[in-house]
C-alpha cells in the first residue's frame, strides 16, 4: 500500500503517489534553476503543459498519477537541460576560487542590445548589462550626451546597426516524440 499526496500543477487538482510526487517535484525544482530568477509565467507555463498531458494519460480524475506516468511526461517534456545551464553553477564556480588567484579561463563578456531592458533598441539595456550599472541611469546619460553633450543621434543609430541583439534562450516546453 502506497501513500498518496494531493497536489496543485497549473491549477488543476491531482493525486500522485508518493514517489510520483517526489520525482516530479525534483524535475520541477531541476527546471526551476535553470530559469531566469523570478520568471514564473515559465515556469506556470511549464507546469500547465504537464497539466494538460496528465489529463489526456488518466481519464478519471480519480485515478492516481503513477510514477510510470510522470516519467512518460518527463520524457515528453524532455530534459531540465534542455531548459539552459543551472543558475547556481556559474555561482559555483565564483565561489569555488582560491583567492589571489586568477580564474583559468574567463568567458569575455560580449556586448548585446537588451530584448528585455528596452525603450527603443535595447542599446541603454545592453551597456547597462556590460558595465553592470542601472539602464535608467545610462538612459539618463545618453539622454544628456544627446541634448547637451554633442553625441548626434546618428551615433545611436549606428550603435543600433552595429551591436546585434541578445540572443533568444533556447527552451521548448510543448516538444513532443
Amino acid at each position: 500500500m502506497k501513500e498518496t499526496v494531493n497536489a496543485n500543477i497549473g491549477s488543476m487538482a491531482f493525486t500522485l503517489d508518493e514517489d510520483a510526487y517526489r520525482v516530479l517535484g525534483s524535475y520541477f525544482d531541476d527546471i526551476r534553476r535553470r530559469l531566469p530568477e523570478g520568471d514564473a509565467e515559465t515556469m506556470g507555463d511549464i507546469e500547465a503543459r504537464v497539466a494538460e498531458i496528465f489529463r489526456e494519460k488518466v481519464a478519471s480524475p480519480m485515478r492516481v498519477i503513477t510514477l510510470d506516468v510522470v516519467r512518460a511526461t518527463m520524457e515528453q517534456m524532455g530534459s531540465p537541460a534542455d531548459f539552459g545551464e543551472p543558475r547556481d553553477a556559474a555561482q559555483s564556480g565564483a565561489e569555488n576560487e582560491v583567492p589571489g588567484e586568477e580564474p583559468a579561463e574567463a568567458t569575455p563578456r560580449k556586448l548585446y542590445r537588451s530584448r528585455t531592458e528596452r525603450s527603443i533598441a535595447g542599446i541603454c539595456g545592453g551597456l547597462a548589462a556590460y558595465f553592470d550599472a542601472d539602464p535608467t541611469m545610462i538612459r539618463l546619460v545618453m539622454l544628456l550626451l544627446i541634448l547637451f553633450g554633442g553625441l548626434s543621434i546618428w551615433a545611436y543609430i549606428i550603435l543600433w546597426i552595429v551591436i546585434p541583439e541578445e540572443p533568444a534562450r533556447k527552451f521548448n516546453i510543448h516538444r513532443n516524440r
